[in-house]
């Protein structure tokens, strides 16, 4: 039979914030009243329970709990949920855990629960170290705020921290951009995510954008100026808007990337679920209710969540989508290991791509963007769109 069943990583939502940022088009909402720590553990404990038969058997090499703002529960809520994770399913002997955090959602001397409640390593979404910028984002933390929860995390003995940044802020400069990244590179962090603010459809930013955005060449340079600062640090961009240093990529998101399996629990949660079948591999996309209160209504029913199947024209680009934003791509085999479709129906869209310059060529064995691919990205993902949707653009 061919085909592979890949790694399976576990995502948990958690869909509350202070406030909700103008640029946010996550599923979060800002907290009114007080947080039901307890009903929400509780449903994604039941959720657990209900997972099918077969995923206690695959081992998780990754569990991430994201947001929203994670770090709004206590570690003792924390603590409940991962016995209930370990209850349900198996984790690899080197299962990276890692938790969402907000400088200003948590109190400082939380992050030694945390520690002991099974996170390995901490993701603080700082997003600038300049007040007025964090101001305008919609931030409830400062500048001073940001590096404090840094230097706790630190002390309280995590050695594995990612730090969002942003760039193409408001009014931003190439030298203000530097600044940015030279400022969390002053930290010590073993990973840095660096994301370009992007006007979200159904954002307060996409209907009323900020003045003084950066145009795109502005945000070129910027982009180039802060590439060639974080790689004189010994940082390498593994994935378009993902850097680290001494092989510290984030194991959860290159699952993602990797078209690998996960799990997804929570308010407004996906998941991608690969099963064996007599006609081969088939791969399903689920979908959790995303309004907190019918989440909680519902949990552990059935009624939480939605699937359905991956058509094979689909597979084609999702696989390629993922696997495209890794600089060094992936093995061309892997495409039929984990999609159980031949790599011919690759072929005709790699030819285009390598003849334009976007696509190394794949005789090496190995599906990777040129420099010119890794540039205009989108470009590149689009050749590998099924027929319609090309059609509709």
């Amino acid at each position: 039979m061919t085909g592979t069943l890949p790694p399976l990583s576990l995502y948990l939502h958690f869909p509350w914030c202070v406030a909700k940022c103008p640029y946010c088009d996550f599923n979060s909402h800002g907290l009114r009243g007080e947080l039901p720590a307890a009903a929400y553990i509780d449903a994604l404990l039941a959720e657990l329970r209900q997972l099918p038969d077969d995923l206690p058997g695959r081992p998780l090499v990754s569990i991430f709990l994201g947001g929203g703002t994670p770090s709004l529960f206590a570690p003792a809520d924390i603590d409940r949920l991962m016995r209930g994770v370990r209850d349900h399913l198996s984790l690899g002997d080197k299962c990276e855990v890692t938790l969402e955090a907000n400088p200003g959602a948590l109190e400082h001397g939380s992050f030694e629960g945390y520690l002991r409640a099974g996170v390995n390593r901490l993701s603080l979404g700082v997003q600038s170290f300049a007040d007025q910028q964090l101001q305008q984002l919609g931030r409830v933390h400062s500048s001073t705020e940001a590096v404090a929860a840094f230097r706790a995390a630190r002390s309280a003995g995590f050695d594995n921290i990612n730090v969002d940044l942003m760039y193409a802020l408001p009014g931003q400069t190439v030298a203000a951009a530097l600044d940015n990244v030279q400022r969390a590179l002053d930290l010590g962090p073993e990973h840095l995510s660096h994301y370009h603010l992007t006007l979200e459809p159904n954002t307060p930013f996409h209907a009323r954008p900020p003045d003084h955005l950066p145009d795109d060449d502005q945000a070129w340079d910027m982009q180039t100026a802060c590439a060639g600062e974080l790689r004189a640090a010994g940082f390498s961009d593994y994935e378009v808007s993902a850097w680290a240093r001494n092989g510290r990529g984030s194991v959860h998101n290159l699952n993602y990337w990797n078209f690998g399996d996960y799990i997804g629990l929570g308010a407004g949660a996906h998941g991608k679920r690969t099963v064996r079948s007599n006609d081969g591999l088939q791969v399903w996309r689920e979908h959790r209710l995303a309004s907190p209160r019918r989440y909680l209504r519902h949990a552990g029913s059935g009624d939480a969540a939605q699937s359905a199947r991956v058509a094979p024209a689909d597979l084609v680009f999702e696989f390629m989508l993922n696997a495209l934003r890794l600089r060094e791509g992936v093995p061309l085999t892997q495409f039929t290991d984990y999609t159980g479709l031949s790599v011919a129906q690759l072929e005709p869209a790699l030819t285009t791509a390598v003849e334009r310059d976007l696509l190394c060529d794949p005789d090496s064995g190995r599906i990777r963007p040129t420099a010119r691919g890794w540039r205009f990205l989108d470009d590149l993902q689009s050749l590998f769109l099924p027929l319609a949707q090309k059609i509709s653009r």
